[in-house]
This record gives structure tokens, C-alpha cells and sequence, in this order.
């Protein structure tokens, strides 16, 4: 078998078989196949794309070309959730205290933020001493104990994806929903989670900019993870604005616990709430989503949720000390009031211009390299369809950069912002569920 052959067997439509697939990603990682062939087949790909089968052996062979992760130790059935990245998503740090106060089990392993989407890893570590690196060993006993680990990747972890994404993001191949649906699926598989919960974001603060190519791939991720044998469910959820009211590390920490505390924003409630009634079905801890959504809301009311963030926080070496007063959390030295110039209602707030603009404040990262302010950031005042006179506050930014850097961020804030003179309707944030 050459790969030249299957280069062009792609490149003329044509499909791979299953042991054509397996010597490619095989020969990958051992570095028989070459990175030009593999930016080949990725391009091929692109314009062809696969079938059904195709992208569930691809996935596969990836989820296998590393370590793969066995949580059968874990008693009951473990969930799982994966978001496609926003602004302002903070939904692991309220939904996995949620999940795991009713019984649900959720063994969860998080990135890093790059560019204008923020990582649950990078919020995590603004808690003090926060620990993310652990064991399989440690996150077991601790899911066991407490319901909870978010942690990180470990670098055995499906090498095949690390490999490829690299050169899919220096190759114009990012956008093919076969190989984001096979690089988002392969790690989950990999993790050893028996159900998944996709968040599939759509809008201009998502990587799916409209709702044809996020039911595309949601539907993609949906049938391989049923195909592999694992009780996968997706929620389309809006992204044209940031979610919350919150855009950054500690401040969107601060958001999570005001929302274990019932007072979080209600697009980021609603997105928790459905997300979480759903895993609490697929895990077999409630017959039904009405039942399973009453019980979320008792954990919330009853401060259950709240405690199981505190355990996950203490279980992980982090200051419980900041959760319980996050008035500790350092705050920026630098902050700035934007205020409307219009009166009218809010039509828009592009949640991409206030995601980059929030790294451009030290939010976030350009490179893996970059450090981030853990204390930068932007919250907002009031969302979409909100009535506002002029001189009401819009948002409210935390920096500490110098002058004439966030001087022209201020200006990028503005124009994030669209009036209009008539009521505007609001998206819900649940777009759509697919099953």
C-alpha cells in the first residue's frame, strides 16, 4: 500500500477503506507518512469529504493511535461534555457541580484558550494553587469520592489529533467537518466516558458561523459517537453574543459561582440547566428530563451544587477560600466604564469582536506561549434587546495594560455594539438538540 495511492484515490472521490485509513493515521504517527502527504489527504478531504463510515474509522483510529483511558473503575455510568469554544463559556465550571449533586458521574479532561476562546483549564488555574495536572489514578478516587474532576489532556492522549491539528492549522483545513468531527470525537473517546454531551456553539463567536454547518457537524459528532458505542446527544447553542455576562479567567469564575448561588445570567442558567437534564438521562440517574431538570434546580436552591465546586476545588489542591469569597480574587488595575452614545435597544453584540478584544486586554492568548492576566477582561452590563438611554453603562473593562495598548481596544468594545430604534428579539440559547 503506497499513500500516493490513497492521495488520489480521495482527490477522485472516491472512498477509503478501513485499512486504508488505519495505515495512514498509523503511519502518521510513526512518522512513515509524511507531513506533505498528510496535508495531501487533509486537502482531499476537504473538498471530498467522507462518508458515515469514513469519518467513524478515522475517529477511531485515532482515538487509538495513544493511550486510551479506562474509567471502568468508576462506579455507574460516567458523562461527559464537550463545548466547539466561545466567548465567555463557562459552562463546565457550573454544569459539572450541577450533574454531580444530583449523582451524575463526570470525569471530564479540558484544553487551553487560544485566540479569542477562553480554556477551562485557563479559568480553573486563576483559583490559587488550582492543580489540573492529575493522575488517572487521582481523577478515579476523585470522581469516585465527589462526583467531579476537570482536569487536563494528558500528552499520551490521542497523538495522532495533536499531530494533525498542527498541520491542519497552517494548511487552510481547519474548516472540514470530517476531521473536526474525528479531532473533537477521538479525544472524547479516548477519555473513557461511557456518554457525551456536545455543545455545538453557532454564530460569530463560534467556529460554526450559521446553523447549516453546526447541525452538519453536530450530526457528525452524534453519529460517531453512537456508532463507537457511546450515548452521544448535541445542543446547538447561540454564540452570536458572549454567553453570561462575564469574558475572562477569574471573572468568569466569579460568574460560575454567583450562578451555584441561583444569581447567574439566565442564557448561561438555560444552557446548564438543558445541558445538564440531558447527561443526568444518558447517565441513568433520572428516567426523564422534566425530573432531571427539577432536581438540578433543588441542588442550586438548596447550595448542593455550590458545595460540590468547593470539594472539586479543595480535591484539586486549589484555595477553597476564593470560592467561598471570591471578593479575594485580585482584581485589575485599570478599570473602564463604556458607556452608550444612543438610545435605543441593543440589536447586537458581536461576540467575537468582544472575545479578541478581551485577549488583546491579556485575557487570552495569541500563542500557547503567551501568559495570560488572570484578573483582564471584559463584563458586560446588559445583553441583546436590553433598552438603553444614552449614558448607560454597556460593559465595564478590566485591564492592566498600559494606555496606549488598551486605548484602541475601547474603541473595538464600541463597535462590537449595534442600535436600533425598534424592540429587538432575543435568540434563545438553545438553538436546537439532536439525538
Amino acid at each position: 500500500m503506497r499513500m500516493v495511492d490513497l492521495i488520489i484515490k480521495k482527490r477522485d472521490g472516491q472512498e477509503l477503506s478501513d485499512e486504508e485509513i488505519k495505515f495512514w493515521i498509523d503511519g502518521y504517527v510513526k512518522g512513515e507518512v509524511t507531513d506533505y502527504q498528510s496535508s495531501a489527504m487533509c486537502m482531499a478531504i476537504y473538498f471530498r469529504g467522507m462518508s458515515k463510515r469514513e469519518i467513524a474509522t478515522l475517529t477511531d483510529c485515532m482515538e487509538h493511535s495513544g493511550e486510551v483511558i479506562d474509567l471502568s473503575a468508576i462506579e455507574g455510568i460516567k458523562v461527559d461534555k464537550h463545548s466547539t469554544g466561545g466567548v465567555g463559556d463557562k459552562t463546565s465550571l457550573v454544569l459539572g457541580p450541577m450533574v454531580a449533586a444530583v449523582g451524575g458521574k463526570m470525569a471530564k479532561m479540558s484544553g487551553r484558550g487560544l485566540g479569542h476562546t477562553g480554556g477551562t483549564l485557563d479559568k480553573l488555574e486563576s483559583i490559587p494553587n488550582m492543580i489540573i495536572a492529575k493522575t488517572k489514578e487521582q481523577m478515579i478516587e476523585q470522581v469516585n469520592r465527589i462526583g467531579l474532576a476537570i482536569i487536563g489532556q494528558t500528552s499520551s492522549l490521542v497523538p495522532a489529533d495533536k499531530k494533525m491539528y498542527a498541520l491542519r492549522d497552517v494548511t487552510g483545513t481547519v474548516e472540514s467537518i470530517p476531521l473536526i468531527a474525528a479531532s473533537v470525537m477521538s479525544k472524547k473517546l479516548a477519555s473513557g466516558t461511557d456518554a457525551i454531551l456536545l455543545d455545538v456553539t453557532v454564530g460569530e463567536g463560534a467556529f460554526m458561523k450559521n446553523m447549516d454547518m453546526a447541525r452538519e457537524l453536530a450530526r457528525t459528532m452524534v453519529n460517531i459517537g453512537n456508532s463507537l458505542n457511546r450515548n452521544t446527544v448535541a445542543v446547538l447553542s447561540d454564540m452570536s453574543e458572549p454567553l453570561g455576562m462575564a469574558v475572562g479567567n477569574s471573572l468568569e469564575v466569579k460568574e460560575a459561582i454567583a450562578s451555584l448561588h441561583g444569581e447567574g445570567p439566565e442564557d448561561l442558567m438555560e444552557l446548564c440547566y438543558t445541558s445538564g437534564s440531558i447527561m443526568l438521562t444518558q447517565a441513568k440517574v433520572c428516567d426523564t428530563i422534566e425530573e432531571a431538570r427539577e432536581k438540578l434546580h433543588e441542588v442550586v436552591a438548596n447550595g448542593k451544587a455550590f458545595e460540590k465546586l468547593c470539594l472539586m476545588v479543595e480535591a484539586q489542591g486549589g484555595d477553597v477560600s476564593y470560592i467561598e469569597h471570591p471578593e479575594k480574587f485580585e482584581v485589575a488595575k485599570k478599570i473602564i466604564e463604556i458607556r452608550s452614545q444612543h438610545d435605543g435597544y441593543i440589536k447586537e453584540i458581536d461576540a467575537l469582536e468582544i472575545g479578541v478584544s478581551a485577549m488583546k486586554l491579556g485575557a487570552g492568548r495569541e500563542t500557547l506561549d503567551d501568559v495570560i492576566d488572570m484578573s483582564a477582561g471584559i463584563v458586560l452590563a446588559c445583553k441583546v434587546g436590553a433598552k438603553v438611554n444614552k449614558g448607560d453603562l454597556l460593559c465595564t473593562v478590566y485591564t492592566n495594560k498600559s494606555e496606549e495598548e488598551y486605548l484602541p481596544v475601547l474603541d473595538e468594545i464600541r463597535a462590537a455594539y449595534d442600535f436600533s430604534n425598534e424592540e429587538v428579539p432575543v435568540l434563545p440559547v438553545i438553538r436546537e438538540i439532536i439525538r
